[in-house]
């Protein structure tokens, strides 16, 4: 399936309690499930891993097996 323009996926730099855009979209891909998450429901992130998780519950398995 082709995205336009708008639905293209969003570069993010994620920081400690907030995220820039470096490219604009609409989306990111979690990290782990590749679930598109728009930006406004972006909740989820690891500034030190640079990724996006879909849910407190993916997030935290991740962090977990990354200690």
């Amino acid at each position: 399936m082709l995205m336009s323009s708008g639905d293209q996926l969003a570069t993010l730099r994620y920081e400690a309690s907030s995220f820039r855009v470096l490219k604009a979209g609409r989306h990111v891909a979690c990290a782990v499930s590749g679930e598109l998450i728009a930006l406004e429901d972006l909740r989820y992130w690891s500034a030190e891993h640079q990724e996006a998780y879909a849910s407190c519950e993916i997030a935290t398995k991740r962090l977990l097996e990354a200690e």
